[in-house]
């Protein structure tokens, strides 16, 4: 139970990664708020349970309105704001493509949601952290931007914004106690990857083959790096990013 007591907010929590992230921290004794673009009330639904609190939010963060309204619904329901996990992103649609032929209207929604996104939910959850004398923010980066994979070009610059942002806010935010870290992924088969047939013929043996642990990659095997992060376990820790992947890439 290390998360007993906190209210954590998880960005894209109603399915995949950010699901298994929620199922975590509720088995860590956290009262969660899921806020998702869509599902996000049935989620807190089907997962409701006697041991915890749980509420589902609406909510794109691509929108300043929205994560703002986010952050007012955990603070109406639970009092305060411990951790919040940016976990909401744009990648399980995308094709492979070089990058020449890459749209600019999909690059600018790929910015807006990875990028964007995750610095306005931070900055809507970041008044109560301080008010309350600190926290935690967990961002989903991805391993992409230290392996320079191709043809995601705008995903991977994204997720390497995401890095330099992480280090950039855990300086900021340090003298108010509240950490700032990322947890990078490999090619995991989340519910959206499974549901891109391209994606998975393209990637899915490449990355396996890559790992020192050759197997596939799975939402629970990113959770327990999230749980430390927004844990004690890692009061003294922040600007860092963790790569879990399985060894594809020492980080």
């Amino acid at each position: 139970m290390r998360c007993s007591g906190k209210v954590a907010i998880v960005t894209g929590g109603a399915m995949g990664i950010g699901r298994a992230i929620v199922e975590a921290l509720l088995a860590e004794g956290a009262n969660v708020v899921i806020a998702d673009r869509d599902g996000a009330e049935q989620a807190a639904q089907a997962l409701d349970n006697a041991q915890n609190s749980l509420v589902g939010v609406a909510c794109d963060v691509s929108s300043q309105r929205d994560t703002e309204a986010m952050a007012s619904a955990a603070l109406e329901a639970f009092g305060r704001i411990d951790v919040l996990v940016n976990n909401a992103g744009v990648y399980s649609s995308l094709e492979l493509k070089p990058f020449e032929d890459l749209d600019i209207d999909e690059w600018r929604r790929v910015l807006e949601v990875n990028v964007i996104g995750q610095a306005m939910a931070t900055r809507a959850v970041v008044p109560a952290m301080r008010r309350q004398g600190g926290g935690s923010i967990v961002n989903l980066s991805s391993g992409t931007p230290f392996k320079g994979v191709p043809f995601v070009l705008h995903y991977v610059a994204s997720k390497g914004a995401v890095n330099a942002m992480t280090k950039a806010l855990a300086k900021e935010l340090g003298g108010a106690d509240i950490r700032v870290n990322a947890v990078a992924p490999g090619f995991t088969l989340s519910d959206g990857v499974l549901k891109n047939p391209h994606q998975l013929e393209k990637l899915q043996e490449i990355s396996r083959q890559a790992r020192v642990i050759q197997r596939d990659q799975h939402p629970d095997d990113i959770v327990g790096a999230v749980i430390y992060f927004a844990s004690q376990d890692s009061a003294f820790v922040t600007g860092q990013t963790l790569v879990v992947d399985g060894g594809a890439y020492f980080h």
